[in-house]
This record gives structure tokens, sequence and C-alpha cells, in this order.
């Protein structure tokens, strides 16, 4: 389904004059307005592959109908986002969830859609149909090398389908680990993983990354191979300059303090980027900042507050990577993308108010009650008004929900594809 210009114009126009009330508004309260508009314009947000179908549990799936039933329509899928946010210019893939048949039909059919490739991701927690060995006790590492050569050979495999359509970066997430005391030697499994780690990174293009991610329990409950962000860092130190942490919001235990992770990450000049989703008991993948929108703005503000090694301040061109990995269990999988991709800007805006100057005062003469003060006042300022006015300039809707409602999306797509079509990959 193509969205035409005319019509998110005509949607806006119905809108316009309720925006201009409520922007003209937070324009006078809030300083540096333009600089924060601009700034929202030129962030851009990748939508994964995967997540364009509807999620589900180990007890079930329940899915909505008119799920893309190939890359093709998975780009599509994206492209339609982008057209109503304009913040969700790149799509990042899983292999072999999502190979392309023709990569350079496929990289056309994206730019059609304004779209670039952000970073694939391997897939080694799964045996394949046309899988000679299991990835049952580990992959990278595996105590019988045949099946940690497997492995290697299949990220080496997902790096050159990424260079292929122009990606820059490699997603390793490892389900490796055990799931009772006894039956892993710790030391042994690290460095399986890291000799297996290195002969896919010799194999890294000079101007990728790669992105180690890490996660503190599932599918394995009594030790992770990469459990922490301290053991993603220590393989990324050992790997080299183009090893980064990836942190997933949701890859932590209960009340980790993430935004002092990323800072230490940013400090160390090895923070490569998020998978942003939200949680309130483990690894959820909720829709991002519905459970806990004040954890994400306290990121934001490290992130906007600080710069790393190598990188320019936190910018668009900074060579993060940014990117939605969520479960769309009961919601639309498309209306929870514009939720959490809005909740991101929301969280991005709102740290931009931060005084920056004022705050490292307080810091410097312990005022708790400042600093609280400094940091507080921005997060309770709202700010979608400016982050709706930023869409506005960029051409996409005011209300990029509001639209796909009214246009009737989702019951388009069934008529074109069906009503039990299930999204490829899952």
């Amino acid at each position: 389904m193509i969205i035409s210009q005319n019509i998110i114009d005509d949607h806006n126009a119905k809108q316009l004059a309720k925006h201009k009330i409520l922007f003209d508004f937070a324009k006078n309260e809030t300083e540096g307005v333009e600089n924060i508009i601009q700034r929202l314009i030129d962030f851009q947000v990748a939508i994964p592959s995967w997540a364009l179908g509807t999620g589900g549990t180990r007890f079930g799936r329940f899915p909505g109908g008119g799920e893309p039933r190939s890359l093709e329509e998975k780009i599509e899928d994206v492209g339609l986002l982008h057209k109503l946010n304009k913040t969700s210019g790149a799509i990042s893939l899983h292999i072999p969830w999502d190979i392309p048949t023709s990569p350079k039909d496929i990289q056309t059919l994206a730019a059609q859609h304004g779209l670039a490739f952000d970073a694939v991701n391997s897939n080694t927690f799964q045996d394949q149909a046309d899988q000679a060995l299991t990835y049952k006790f580990g992959s990278l590492q595996n105590v019988n090398k045949a099946i940690r050569k497997q492995a290697i050979d299949h990220n080496i495999e997902v790096i050159k389908h990424g260079i292929d359509l122009g990606s820059k970066s490699l997603t390793v997430w490892l389900s490796d680990g055990s799931c009772f005391p006894g039956q892993l030697n710790f030391r042994k499994a690290f460095e399986n993983t890291l000799e297996s780690l290195q002969e896919i990174y010799v194999a890294l293009p000079s101007d990728w990354k790669m992105f180690v991610e890490y996660k503190a329990f599932e599918p394995n409950f009594y030790s992770m191979t990469v459990g922490d962000w301290g053991q993603s860092l220590l393989y990324a130190s050992k790997l080299g300059e183009k090893a980064y942490t990836l942190v997933d919001l949701g890859h932590h235990l209960p009340n980790a303090n993430i935004e002092q992770i990323v800072s230490l990450l940013m400090m160390e000049g090895k923070l490569g980027g998020f998978h942003f989703n939200d949680s309130k008991y483990g690894d959820d993948d909720l829709t991002v900042g519905s459970i806990n929108p004040y954890q994400l703005f306290l990121i934001f503000n490290e992130l906007t507050q600080g710069t790393q090694p190598n990188n320019s301040p936190f910018e668009l061109g900074s060579g993060f990577g940014w990117m939605i990995d969520a479960s769309h269990n009961i919601k639309d999988p498309l209306e929870d993308l514009l939720q959490s991709v809005e909740a991101i800007m929301v969280a991005y805006a709102q740290s931009l108010l931060v005084d920056a100057d004022a705050l490292e005062e307080a810091r410097i003469s312990n005022d708790v009650v400042k600093a609280q003060e400094i940091i507080q006042g921005a997060y309770r300022t709202d700010v979608r008004p400016i982050v709706a006015e930023a869409r506005l300039r960029a051409g996409a809707a005011i209300s990029p929900i509001g639209i796909f409602r009214d246009l009737n999306v989702r019951n388009a797509f069934i008529g074109e594809r069906g009503l039990k079509t299930v999204a490829t990959g899952l």
C-alpha cells in the first residue's frame, strides 16, 4: 500500500489549527526549539524485518492478518511507516529469515521507499531446516569445533549479504550458555567464543562494525556466555576497534541502571547502539516507553550530555546504531512500531531540554535537589507538539497513528495479502 503525499497533506490540514496552538505554546515555553526540531528531523531509527508480523509466546500466537509474506512486502511496510513519520528510514534484516533473492532489486525497492539497510543480524539460536549440525548446546562456544565452524561460516555469509545491500554492521547475539551447574566450563566457553568471534571479525570490511549483544538470561538460565555489558565489553575490547557493545534495553536483570551502563560504555568508546523496547519483568519486548518512559529519557540524557571517543557529539552522524526490537503480541505491529518511534523521539527531545551547565554546577556543589529539579523539569515538559512539528516539516503526518487508522491500513493489507498470512521468519 502506497500513501501519496497529497493524502498526508490533506489529513494534516484537518489537524493544523489545533497543532499550531499547541506548538506555539510549546515554542514560547522552550528555548532552542529550532535546533531541537532540526535534530529530530535528522534522527532515524531502523525497523527490524522480524518485527512486522505478530509476535507470540511459547503458549500461543494470535496473528491479526495482512502480515508481510516476503522481504519485498516487509520493505513495503517499513516504507509506509517511514512515509508516516519520516523517522524510520532504515530496515535491519535477519538472516536467514530474510535472504534477498536479488540484492540489486531489493536495494532498488528499498531506495524507492527512501530506505537504507541498517545492521544485518545472524541467527545461531535456531537450527535451520538444511543445517547439518545442531546448536542445542551452543554455537560459537560449542565444545565441538565443527559446530563452531558452522556458526562462524554463517556469520561470514551474513556479512556477505550485508555487503550486497550496503549495510555497514553485523549484530551478533548468542543464546549460548548453560542451564545447570557443572554443564559448562566457563573459561573454555569464553575462549571458544572469543576465538570464533575473532574469525568473524577478520571477515569484516574495513568500514564495518561488529555489535556484540548481551543478555542476562534466556534461553539458558544458569549462565550466558555473553551475559552482561561487562562480558560484551571484554569481547569487544579484545576483538579490536571495529567491535562494540550493543545495548538491548530488555536484556538486563530487573532494576539495572542502564543509563549508567550507557555512560561508561561511551567513556570507553565502545557503545555501538541500541535495541529499543520496554519491560516489566524480563525481556518482555514491549512497546518502547510503555512501562518506564523515565528510564528511556535518562538514557537519552546520558547520550545527549556525553561524547564518545572517535565520534562527534551525539548526533545522527555519530556512528551509533538505533533499532527497535520488540514483539507485538496483541497489538497491530505497525501501530506498535509507530508508538515506539514516537516514544523514542519524545525522550530524545526531552533530553535536549536539559540545561547541561546548570546540571553540572548543581553536581559540583552537591545540590541534589537542584539536580533533580533540572532533570525532572525537562522530563515533565510536554514536547509532543515539537515532535509533531518536526514530522510536519519533514513532510510526515502530524498524527501517524491517526492517519493509519483513518485510512484503515490494516484492512487494506488484509485485502491484499489475506487474513491468515504469517510473516516470514516467525
